[in-house]
C-alpha cells in the first residue's frame, strides 16, 4: 500500500500529497540492524591514538578531582583549614 493512500485512508484528507508526513520513529516500519560481528576493529592513526590517550587521561584527572572534593565535603581531610 502506498504512503499517501494510507494518509488519506487513515485522516481522510484529499490534499496529503502537498503536505508533509511526519512520522515518530516508534510509529515508523522496522528497519533490519547492520550485523557489525564479523567486521575487524578500526584502524587508527597515530593521532587519532594520541588523541583518544589523552581524552582518556583527561577524564580520569576530572574523576580524581570529584573524588577528592567528594572527600573534602565528606571532612576526610581534617587538617586541611578552613
Amino acid at each position: 500500500m502506498k504512503l499517501i493512500n494510507l494518509i488519506s485512508r487513515n485522516y481522510g484528507t484529499a490534499d496529503a500529497q502537498e503536505g508533509f508526513l511526519v512520522v515518530h520513529p516508534l510509529d515508523d516500519v522496522r528497519e533490519q540492524k547492520f550485523d557489525a560481528s564479523h567486521l575487524g576493529p578500526i584502524a587508527m592513526t597515530t593521532s587519532v591514538r594520541l588523541c583518544l590517550l589523552a581524552l582518556r587521561a583527561y577524564l580520569a584527572a576530572m574523576m580524581l578531582l570529584v573524588l577528592y572534593h567528594v572527600l573534602d565535603l565528606a571532612g576526610a581531610f581534617a587538617s586541611h583549614a578552613r
